[in-house]
């Protein structure tokens, strides 16, 4: 690999113009677009539902919204010590490799590819689909097929467009971002307004014992942290950033902070209007709070709630596409998927890859029981890497840190994250028991193709042969310039 190219103050390269690399085009302003554009998706129009069924009651489960705010943000911060410290794309993947060694690693790739981010993706993708084409359907219910076919035309439309320029792909999340705000705008103030004339019946009693199962409370945690998922998808693509020591830290900051009031100012609203048992009973609670609130614009909000949920994806798709880059970089994934496309300077064979899966899970329907099944590998994972920053800090002592958190930090983290995984081992044995499983499934597909590399030379040979064929085809090579 080459050395690193000289780079200008506004990130745009000097030399090596015609060279084949992903170049540094996320500005600061792009960076926290991107996370909060990621973090602020379905979740706050789906979890508030799954947050206070498993709390209890109104007033625990805003303290769980608080409190995943909190661990977020400690996760947030380690993070942005390890991505200021190791200067490779990849997140998750990169972090545990460095830290932990191969096998967590390439376990938490596996998994990401295999469930995590296929689930994730869908999810979301219906819940574009469905807001999106809701208001057509006024008073019935939209048909599932006709949910599944937009949804499956939104994420299609998305993977192309993240494939044709990283520019576009990053201006369109920034616009997206400011539409979602504008969403969550018109939640709270409405809300606020009624609370400021005394609205506040539905807060008597907030903390009423009587439907309280301390062993569900780890699943009201994953809904609250399901809907602050994303504040890492900036350390995916750390080698894409401009001036990341200086811009990471401020990214995750500046976005925490303002998601975490945006979300308990939002859920404050949904109570002051809607009562617990209609939050309960509502499939799409921003839907019912603008009936009672806003009925003449509820179309709008439908729309800008699938508006948020496509930005979402966006933001998911190029961050994760990042990180099968850099492990196919490493030598954990086929050789293609490291490639860039000759003109457009943009990783598509990974981006690619995740169609055919999320098409599948979009075709099976409803997914929104599978937050507990993959949520387990994701949370597991995350407290694997915080504690890997421990480990990564007592090996290297002596390593640059241009931001360093204290290690009180991320041991909350890693410890909240075990526990909460503990727990809901014994809350939900079985979905988070199949996500165990499916993610240990890894294991034999590491130790045969790369550990000890036994596969038929004959296989090697035929699939050397495909790779050829499919750079060819897609117009694709490695990358050119190292970039960390």
């Amino acid at each position: 690999m080459g050395a690193s190219p000289e780079t200008s103050g506004d990130g745009s390269h000097k030399t090596e113009e015609g060279a084949v690399y992903l170049r540094r085009k996320i500005t600061l302003v792009r960076a926290i677009s991107l996370t909060i554009g990621t973090i602020i998706g379905s979740g706050i129009f789906i979890s508030p539902k799954g947050v206070l069924k498993n709390s209890g009651n109104v007033g625990l489960s805003l303290l769980i919204w608080v409190a995943s705010g909190f661990l977020s943000m400690c996760g947030a911060l380690s993070y942005a010590d390890l991505g200021t410290s190791i200067k490779k794309s990849g997140g998750h993947y990169i972090y545990l490799l460095e830290t932990l060694g191969p096998v967590p690693a390439f376990l938490r790739l596996w998994a990401e590819f295999v469930m995590i981010r296929p689930a994730n993706i869908a999810v979301v993708c219906l819940a574009f689909g469905r807001y999106l084409i809701e208001p057509v359907f006024v008073p019935c219910n939209a048909p599932a097929t006709v949910v599944k076919l937009i949804s499956a035309i939104g994420i299609a439309i998305l993977i192309a467009l993240n494939c044709w320029s990283v520019s576009w792909s990053a201006n369109l999340q920034t616009t997206f971002t400011v539409l979602k705000l504008v969403a969550i705008g018109l939640i709270i103030i409405p809300g606020l307004m009624a609370l400021a004339e005394g609205k506040t019946e539905n807060f008597q009693d907030a903390f009423d014992t009587s439907s309280l199962a301390l062993d569900k409370i780890p699943l009201a945690f994953y809904s609250g942290m399901f809907a602050f998922g994303g504040w890492f998808y900036v350390t995916f693509v750390t080698e894409e950033i401009v001036n990341p020591e200086r811009n990471i830290p401020i990214t995750v900051i500046t976005s925490l902070i303002v998601v975490t009031i945006c979300y308990l100012l939002t859920n404050v609203s949904y109570y002051t209007i809607l009562a617990p048992s209609e939050v309960l009973a509502s499939e799409a609670v921003a839907m019912s709070f603008t009936d009672h609130t806003l009925p003449t614009i509820s179309p709008v909000i439908s729309i800008l709630v699938a508006m948020s949920c496509f930005g979402a994806l966006n933001g998911g798709i190029f961050a994760s596409s990042r990180m099968l880059f850099a492990a196919s970089r490493e030598g954990h994934w086929p050789n293609l998927f490291s490639m860039i496309h000759i003109r457009r300077h943009t990783p598509l064979p990974a981006l690619l890859l995740m169609m055919p899966l999320v098409f599948l899970m979009i075709g099976i329907g409803d997914l929104y029981g599978l937050l507990n099944f993959y949520s387990f590998s994701r949370w597991l994972f995350m407290g694997l890497v915080t504690f890997g920053l421990i480990i990564h800090r007592r090996k290297h002592p002596d390593l640059p840190r241009p931001f360093k958190v204290p290690l009180i930090i991320p041991m909350v983290f890693s410890t909240m994250c075990l526990f909460i995984v503990g727990m809901s081992l014994y809350s939900d044995p079985v979905n988070t028991g199949i996500g165990c499983l499916i993610t240990l499934s890894g294991l034999p597909v590491y130790y045969l193709t790369i550990h000890s590399q036994q596969l038929p030379q004959r296989f090697r040979e035929t699939f050397n042969l495909l790779t050829l064929k499919m750079q060819v085809l897609m117009e694709v090579i490695p990358q050119e310039i190292k970039t960390y």
